[in-house]
């Protein structure tokens, strides 16, 4: 009987689920670690090249709709495929990881929410993850699986020298009804290809090794 074919190794594997990470990747304690043996730095840069291969072209040709905009407001169709788009997540104000913490928050509602890096010296940023939420100033508040990836892709940076600028942007002009918006977001993690979505793991999983040159 033959054997069964082993499960790829991921790019960053997990231990427990954890509850934090800043902008700069700082994870709080119990958060996810990366593997055991540290990730070379040619093969981190290798998989962000990777990403960004996939994901230059649609940063290189944004929609002309101004992304701020009410797109409901134009003659375009309201379609959850029409927004997808026309959807520039670069248009929007960038925040940091730990915007939950202020006082007032900045967005309120129904929304959709992008997660980069900005790798030095990689031309455009990295969309790692892509979510929606009926509720902006309290989704990425507490526990997230996002922020486990996000905690272990740092510190595998931090180990080969490489520091993540990591933001989160938010798209408040999206469906209020729950299943469009989640259409929407499908869309989305399926146009960008974002690595920390579920969706595209599989994809961007890499069998990198730890051995020494």
């Amino acid at each position: 009987m033959a054997m069964p074919t082993p499960r790829q190794p991921s790019f960053f594997e997990s231990s427990a689920h954890g509850s934090g990470v800043d902008s700069t990747g700082a994870a709080a304690p119990g958060t996810i670690r990366p593997t055991t043996l540290p990730l070379r730095r040619d093969q981190l840069l290798a998989w962000q090249q990777r990403v960004q291969d996939h994901q230059a072209p649609l940063f290189a040709s944004p929609p002309a709709s101004d992304q701020q905009g009410s797109l409901f407001a134009s003659p375009a169709p309201g379609t959850p495929t029409a927004l997808a788009g026309h959807c520039n997540p670069l248009g929007l104000t960038p925040l940091a990881l730990d915007f939950w913490r202020w006082p007032q928050p900045p967005h309120r509602g129904a929304s959709l929410y992008f997660v980069f890096d900005r790798p030095d010296p990689l031309p455009w940023p990295l969309l790692l993850y892509v979510g929606e939420t009926g509720r902006a100033d309290r989704r990425w508040k507490g526990e997230h699986d996002c922020k486990g990836y996000l905690a272990a892709y740092a510190e595998a940076l931090g180990r080969a020298d490489l520091s993540p600028m990591l933001s989160i942007r938010f798209w408040c002009d999206v469906p209020t009804q729950p299943r469009a918006r989640r259409q929407l977001e499908q869309l989305l993690i399926r146009r960008w290809a974002s690595p920390f979505n579920k969706e595209n793991r599989d994809r961007w999983a890499t069998p990198f090794t730890a051995d020494p040159d």
